[in-house]
C-alpha cells in the first residue's frame, strides 16, 4: 500500500507512558509530509518529462524512418536513372554504328561509281582520240590527195 502525505499527516499515534514527545513527532511527520509532497511532485514532473520525451522520441524515430525511407528511395531513383542513361547511351552508340555503317557503305558505292566513272571517261578519251586520230589521217590523205591532184593538172597543162 502506497502512503501519501495525507495519511502522514492525518497518523494519529496513541499516547503510552513514557512515549515520544508529540509535538517533535507531528514536526517530524510534518517534514515528512513536505519531503514526500515535493519528492511526488517531481517524480509527477519527471513522468511527464519523460512522457514528453518518448512523444519526442517516437516523432524522432518517425522522421528518421521518413529519412531512410526517402534515402533508400532516392538511392532507387538514382539506380534508376543510370539505368536509363547507360540504356539510352547504348542506344546512341548503336544507332551511331548503324550510321557510321550506312555512311562507309554509301561512301563505298560512292568510290566505286566514281571508279567506274573514270574508267569510262577513259574509254572516251581513248575512243575520242582513236576518232580524232583518224578524222586527222582522213584529212591528210585527201590534203595529199589533192596535192596529187593539182600536181597532176599543173603537170598536164
Amino acid at each position: 500500500m502506497r502512503i501519501t502525505p495525507l495519511d502522514i499527516q492525518q497518523k494519529q499515534f496513541g499516547t503510552r507512558l513514557k512515549g515520544f514527545d508529540m509535538e517533535e513527532v507531528d514536526s517530524f511527520l510534518e517534514l515528512i509530509r513536505e519531503e514526500m509532497e515535493e519528492l511526488l511532485r517531481e517524480n509527477s514532473n519527471l513522468r511527464e518529462e519523460a512522457r514528453r520525451f518518448e512523444k519526442q522520441l517516437k516523432e524522432y524515430k518517425n522522421i528518421e524512418t521518413t529519412i531512410k525511407d526517402t534515402l533508400v528511395s532516392t538511392q532507387q531513383m538514382v539506380e534508376e536513372y543510370k539505368n536509363n542513361a547507360r540504356q539510352a547511351a547504348e542506344l546512341i552508340r548503336k544507332e551511331a554504328e548503324l550510321n557510321s555503317a550506312e555512311i562507309m557503305k554509301h561512301a563505298q558505292e560512292k568510290a566505286i561509281k566514281i571508279h567506274e566513272d573514270i574508267t569510262d571517261l577513259k574509254g572516251i578519251r581513248r575512243h575520242f582520240k582513236e576518232e580524232l586520230k583518224r578524222l586527222i589521217e582522213n584529212h591528210l590523205r585527201m590534203m595529199e590527195f589533192d596535192a596529187e591532184r593539182e600536181k597532176e593538172t599543173s603537170n598536164e597543162v
